[in-house]
């Protein structure tokens, strides 16, 4: 996904889209009671389960929302080509078939994709869905006043780049074909083997041409999933779902469906939602949260009660804070003081910056450590857990800085304990003991964001996070590695302006495949060479911690989201 700060309403935090808002990681989640609270009692159909977040669900509108795996709350109403296994831990890292039959059938280079949908399919007023509404679906979220979506079809369909939506362009896209209503043929300009994570996206929602209005489609859009949207108030501040009646489980090997309504509220303080799941009273007792975690202060208090700590999910999603250099700015442009750094750095402190071991995760690797990522262990510059100023120290010496240097770190002031002051303060005292001398430069968060994105403005020495679209090495590795996605006018995210051919042409080469098994190793293997480099310094992969209500069952949380999924929870 694109950097956790600037999608926080994507992975990290709202229903993951949520890149968080981060975006969000390391090892599977553990499966805290698969079967949630009420012990060996099977979920049942019925009741309401009510949603508390901070972020509102704005732009609920499939051409516009950027998720990873086709969101939360967003997968309850929208169905796409593919999905996102639901399932707890690793396995929920796997691409399965949703609208489909299949995940879709490449050409021999990869650069045709065939599917054909299902049977049976139905809008929530009865009308069949076709292929022409996927097709039409797609190219809506091509027109500048839905934009906000993920950017890779745009990227990768054949005359994608200059499309500019079915509002003013009523030919449409050439390269998405229906050739009957159960058929679509997407054809790119270049091999994309991992076209059945990108067909997650909501972008592939069907919709009826006949029911668009534009701007005007959020507020209720024609739900091809189990519910639909009965009420949208204050611009997804609180959305009230009910049943679809026309959607089918046996179309529907993902989606549990269990409560009768979802009453989703945002807009509240996270103190607050944490505090009402913890008591649990009322409604609160059949509530969860779809982006809110525990904070250190709270998981403190949650670990020493055991009632309650049977009832907090723990997650892993793909996501990586990290130290990123400008290696075009003095003295980063030398590869050894870049190794003094990473061998400086004291990963135990910074870890207890970030709220401490239950919250974060170490990082020598710039990929997370999870097997679908292509995760390979690797350390190039060992400095154990609290760091080697030794090692360092001497690296220095031989740039020609026997004394030391004086450098800037650029952070943010938002409070997030990823890239803010908690984080910035525990990198300059590590690095003090190795001679380097850190003077901070605290920005505002849209401040901090517009200089490190910034070609012409970003800082030498920052700190930095990713999330991933989807759980895969590509679009890890891709935007920032990858020399052809430097943006010189614009969001720029190859802070290192690396432009290696080799590892251009290796990057394609991977795209190629459709194994997807295969191109993770590859994927590993490229991230262990990239990182000699050391143009980034990974420090850790967090880790979310998040309460649901007593009356909660059926817990499962992916490797792909790594928060719960409110599409198999169920309240009775």
């Amino acid at each position: 996904m694109r950097q956790p700060s600037v999608i926080a309403r994507r992975v990290a935090a709202a229903s993951v889209t949520l890149v968080v808002a981060a975006g969000a990681a390391a090892c599977g989640p553990k499966d805290n009671d698969a079967k949630g609270a009420g012990g060996d009692s099977k979920p049942q159909k019925g009741g309401t389960l009510t949603v508390l977040n901070a972020s509102p669900q704005e732009d609920f509108d499939p051409a516009r929302l950027y998720t990873s795996g086709g969101g939360n709350v967003p997968s309850l109403v929208f169905r796409t080509l593919t999905t996102r296994n639901r399932e707890s831990g690793a396995a929920g890292a796997k691409v399965v078939p949703d609208l489909a039959t299949d995940t879709g059938r490449p050409s021999e280079n990869a650069t045709v994709w065939t599917y054909t949908l299902k049977k049976g399919l139905k809008y929530e007023d009865g009308t069949p869905i076709t292929s022409a509404d996927i097709k039409y679906g797609i190219e809506r979220s091509f027109a500048a006043e839905l934009s906000g979506g993920a950017p890779y079809l745009r990227d990768w369909l054949i005359g994608g780049a200059d499309y500019q939506g079915p509002y003013k362009d009523k030919k449409g896209l050439a390269s998405i074909e229906t050739p009957d209503d159960l058929t679509l043929v997407f054809h790119l300009n270049k091999p994309e083997g991992e076209f059945p994570y990108l067909a997650t996206q909501t972008q592939f929602t069907p919709v009826p041409k006949a029911k668009d209005n534009g701007t005007k489609y959020e507020e209720h859009p024609v739900s091809s999933g189990p519910y639909k949207v009965v009420k949208n108030e204050n611009d997804g501040e609180r959305i009230t779902l009910a049943r679809n009646t026309y959607w089918s489980a046996a179309t529907d090997a993902e989606r549990k469906a269990y409560p009768d309504k979802i009453d989703v509220r945002s807009g509240l303080d996270s103190s607050v939602i944490n505090q009402r799941l913890s008591a649990s009273q009322g409604a609160d007792a059949a509530a969860v949260t779809t982006d809110t975690n525990l904070g250190p202060a709270e998981l403190a208090k949650v670990t020493g009660d055991k009632a309650l700590a049977a009832r907090v999910g723990t997650g892993h999603f793909g996501y990586t804070n990290y130290i990123a250099f400008n290696p075009k700015v003095k003295p980063f442009d030398d590869p050894k003081v870049r190794q003094a750094i990473a061998y400086a750095v004291d990963r135990s402190s910074v870890i207890n910056a970030a709220g401490g071991s239950s919250l974060a995760e170490a990082a020598t690797t710039y990929l997370p450590n999870q097997k679908s990522f292509g995760y390979t262990p690797y350390d190039h510059f060992p400095a154990g857990a609290s760091g080697n100023p030794a090692k360092a120290k001497e690296l220095l010496k031989e740039a020609g800085h026997p004394n030391g240097i004086t450098v800037t770190l650029t952070h943010s002031n938002d409070k997030n304990f990823e890239t803010s002051p908690e984080i910035a303060t525990a990198l300059q005292d590590a690095l003090k003991k190795a001679g380097i001398t850190v003077k901070l430069q605290g920005l505002e968060d849209n401040d901090y964001r517009d200089k490190i994105h910034g070609v012409k403005t970003e800082p030498g020495f920052f700190l930095a996070h990713w999330g991933a679209d989807w759980p895969s090495g590509g679009p890890f590795l891709a935007p920032i590695f990858d020399g052809r996605q430097i943006v010189k006018d614009g969001a720029n995210f190859n802070t290192g302006f690396l432009d290696d051919k080799s590892v251009n042409d290796e990057i394609d080469a991977i795209n190629k495949l459709t194994n997807l098994d295969e191109a993770a190793k590859r994927w590993g293997a490229l991230d262990k060479k990239i990182g000699e480099q050391a143009l980034t310094v990974p420090l850790f992969h967090p880790v979310y911690k998040r309460l649901y209500g007593s009356a909660v069952k059926n817990i499962v949380i992916s490797d792909w989201t790594g928060v719960l999924d409110i599409s198999q929870v169920a309240v009775k």
